[in-house]
């Protein structure tokens, strides 16, 4: 299997028809199609050779992903917040032949080029004007006649990931053809990622996995792919207004932008037929409130990680049934399998807090150059998430907390996701984060940091009580820092670390 089958199918079934929309540029599926096959042609690249990616979310990201497929390169899409330092190491690590950029990364290409001495051509899929030293990317593709689609698949690497990049050293996750046709086709078959023939809004970036996984879902029902470079509430809304997407992709920090969004009446919300959602734990009041603002629309949440794409699925019929299930993150996926074990590596019975752990086709190669990490992730031939949960009867996973993230309080195990939803709960917070720092009596203490509602009052006292009415005592938090928004990585995930950081030498109520 190649990821590019889908391509082939579109061209003889619907050639006409939009496959690409960024602003005010479309291009059909034939046009899309003669345009990957000449920057296939322009790039040079083929089987072995890497092509990186350092762009917002664009119809350019779809044509070098692809273009990059058809010759039997591998692509990496690189965090475009990381420094010049990261992108560097990734391009040297990856062993780049090509480098794609727009506007918001060519100025750090001078730096990049003196970091990395063997980086070749570089292209400029920006808007304006061409810097010096860099390709044309519309000049290439009219200058190059096309070639062959090569149809490599299967194990070969499609995808170079770099996960990190905020804690150490990145890891580059190697993803083949097989591994992610398998994810995308045992999703589709679980549940409604996406509608036949539909238009796919894409706000999650493409060098995610949830994004990768979003417009790879689309790809193979057929219809049209709208980018948005940037996340905003506005600007999210503004697109569902004007191109009347079936399906978009969220994680909860933009979905909580969406909702609460103070015009968010104004704009037709009714052709929107799917809401994916993951990444990040949401809390039930929000689940709630987003399923309210989006009435028509089918809730589905995707559990998994960039090694193992996703491995779990909460279904839109899970979602109507409600209650302790919106807690939840769905069922195991078709294509694999999925436990719970102990630090042994003993299977633990339902209902018991372990290690969450999975195998099948889907998963990663490994981690280019790195045989150890990638041996310990393997370890007793199951998939390591770092993710610790529960299965209960009925086979649905509960998530409670990245194991590193565990709070050991007084010698009690606190796991943050549960005092999250608790805080969640209280009408004065709009989101929340907990953490545990070093303290002399209990060895670490519980913090909250806390983002209220616009005109919302409240203070320690008052949510501790309120955390206590739901949780034990020594899971409430001990301290507690107000702040006017939440640390995010690119994908929307709240960064921990630095909440840690900040809460050991900062000054919070104690």
């Amino acid at each position: 299997m190649f990821l590019t089958q889908f391509i082939h199918r579109a061209l003889r079934e619907s050639p006409g028809r939009p496959m690409t929309v960024f602003g005010d540029r479309t291009f059909t599926t034939a046009e899309s199609v003669d345009r990957v096959a000449r920057l296939a042609s322009g790039l040079g690249s083929g089987r072995g050779d890497c092509v990186s990616l350092l762009a917002l979310n664009s119809d350019r990201c779809h044509e070098t992903i692809l273009a990059g497929w058809w010759s039997g390169a591998t692509v990496s899409p690189l965090n475009s917040r990381w420094s010049a330092a990261e992108i560097a190491y990734a391009l040297n690590d990856s062993g780049s032949t090509s480098l794609i950029v727009d506007e918001n990364s060519a100025p750090l290409v001078p730096e990049l080029r003196e970091l990395c001495p063997d980086l070749g051509r570089v292209v400029f899929c920006g808007s304006g004007t061409v810097p010096t030293g860099m390709i044309d990317y519309d000049k290439l593709i009219a200058e190059s006649e096309p070639v062959p689609d090569l149809r490599i698949g299967d194990d070969a690497v499609a995808l170079l990931l770099y996960t990190g990049g905020t804690t150490g050293r990145s890891k580059g996750v190697m993803v083949s053809h097989k591994g992610l046709m398998t994810s995308t086709l045992g999703t589709l078959a679980a549940g409604k990622p996406a509608v036949a023939d539909g238009v796919n809004l894409l706000a999650n970036p493409l060098f995610h996995i949830a994004g990768i996984a979003s417009w790879m879902a689309q790809n193979m029902m057929g219809g049209t792919q709208v980018f948005l470079p940037v996340f905003s509430p506005q600007a999210m809304l503004e697109a569902i207004d004007r191109h009347r997407p079936t399906t978009v992709g969220v994680v909860p920090t933009m979905l909580h932008m969406l909702v609460t969004a103070t015009d968010l009446d104004a704009y037709d919300r009714s052709s929107v037929q799917v809401v994916r959602y993951g990444a990040s734990p949401i809390s039930p009041a929000l689940l709630e409130r987003s399923m309210k603002a989006f009435p028509r629309s089918g809730f589905t949440q995707g559990y998994g990680m960039t090694e193992t794409a996703h491995i779990t699925v909460l279904s839109a019929a899970d979602h109507l049934i409600g209650g302790d299930l919106l807690r939840s993150a769905g069922r195991a996926l078709p294509h694999c399998e999925v436990q719970i074990l102990d630090p042994a590596g003993n299977e633990v019975p339902s209902g018991t807090v372990g290690e969450i752990v999975t195998r099948g086709d889907h998963l990663m190669i490994g981690y280019r150059n790195l045989p150890e990490e990638t041996a310990a992730a393997f370890a007793g031939g199951w998939m390591h998430t770092g993710d610790a949960g529960y299965l209960d009867e009925r086979g649905y996973l509960f998530i409670v907390d990245r194991i590193k993230d565990m709070i050991i309080t007084g010698g009690e195990n606190v796991y943050s996701t549960e005092v999250e939803n608790a805080l969640s709960q209280h009408p004065a917070v709009a989101a929340c984060s907990v953490v545990g720092v070093q303290d002399p009596k209990w060895g670490e203490r519980v913090h909250a940091v806390v983002v209220l509602r616009p005109g919302s009052q409240t203070d320690f006292d008052e949510l501790r009580a309120h955390a206590k009415s739901l949780v034990s005592g020594y899971k409430a938090p001990r301290s507690i820092q107000f702040v006017d928004a939440l640390p995010l990585s690119a994908a929307g995930k709240v960064l921990k670390r630095d909440l840690r950081d900040a809460a050991e030498t900062g000054d919070v109520p104690q």
